[in-house]
């Protein structure tokens, strides 16, 4: 039903468009042959929105992947570097809540590993949301970023790294068979704020996938036993995601590079000193405005990067839509 939803949405959509571009162009052609200027201004201006409306709805024609739809896990791990690249994770989970917000999805951190000073060595949010996986998707590499550092004395410029990891939340009614003899459970005390008893009680909860090497943790729970049911729903999820992705990479060569990520892959550019920019590598969009980025202005970057990966479309003609 929710597919078929989708579906009469996208055609609705676009039979509406059509009636109001004729619409418009009928008007356009009756003001020019009556010399109307003020009817004329008026039929520029419809075809001006109904350009953006057709933007928007291309955009929306782009999700529609297997699980486009569904909310998604977000995992962040600052890179080499120490406490400069640990700020630099905490900025970027601080940038994709600040995003989702933006979109009017909620969220909630399952798991958190502090900083030793400041920032955070990892972190994992769940993001909830229609279309929240198909948004978020592209998002997956790593960023590097480019500053004065805040915590050097002698105020040099450093360049930080950090990877993001995108995976979806998969429905109830897919089944991924994992044996619990195929993976390494541990227990640990969870870190951060939470009070005596998260602190003081084994209740965070780590998976391994022995076969894969895919490691997931909770804590977010007071109880250990909720911790690791969320855990083997991330596990699942990632088992998932990492099956969608080999089943692109047989349907088109070209994704076969989404499944490389990892240090050395960097996606995005984010300079604060000595000029101020955001580039994507992937597809050229850029921002002369990077606070606005990382208070969550992505929308531009992933919809160029949608486009991009499906089916080849320049970032000029997405800048163009909107």
């Amino acid at each position: 039903m929710r597919e078929r939803n989708r579906l009469d949405a996208s055609v609705s959509g676009y039979l509406a468009l059509e009636k109001d571009f004729n619409d418009s162009v009928e008007l356009l052609e009756l003001a020019e042959a009556e010399n109307d200027e003020a009817m004329v201004a008026d039929a520029e201006a419809s075809l001006k929105a109904l350009k953006k409306r057709a933007g928007d709805e291309e955009l929306k024609s782009l999700l529609s992947g297997e699980a486009d739809a569904n909310d998604t896990y977000l995992e962040i791990n600052a890179g080499a570097g120490g406490t400069e690249s640990q700020d630099w994770a905490q900025m970027l989970l601080r940038m994709y809540t600040r995003w989702a917000a933006r979109r009017g999805f909620k969220t909630e951190l399952v798991a958190e590993s502090e900083g030793e000073q400041a920032g955070i060595k990892s972190a994992t949010l769940l993001i909830k949301g229609e279309y929240a996986y198909g948004w978020a998707k592209t998002e997956s590499g790593v960023h590097r970023l480019v500053r004065i550092s805040p915590y050097d004395s002698n105020a040099r410029r450093h360049t930080s790294f950090s990877s993001v990891w995108v995976y979806p939340v998969i429905d109830d009614n897919i089944e991924i068979d994992v044996s619990e003899k195929d993976v390494r459970i541990d227990v640990y005390r969870a870190s951060g704020a939470g009070g005596q008893h998260v602190n003081k009680t084994e209740s965070a909860v780590r998976i391994v996938h022995l076969a894969t090497g895919i490691t997931v943790a909770c804590q977010s729970e007071r109880s250990q036993h909720k911790n690791k049911d969320q855990a083997w729903k991330m596990l699942r999820a990632r088992l998932y995601e990492a099956e969608l992705k080999k089943r692109e990479a047989l349907a088109d060569a070209q994704n076969a590079t989404k499944t490389d990520i990892g240090w050395g892959h960097q996606i995005r550019s984010y300079v604060l000193q000595p000029y101020q920019l955001v580039k994507d590598l992937r597809t050229g969009v850029e921002s002369y405005s990077p606070s606005d980025v990382l208070d969550g202005d992505l929308d531009p970057f992933m919809a160029a990067a949608l486009a991009q990966k499906i089916k080849g479309t320049d970032a000029i003609e997405i800048k163009d839509l909107d």
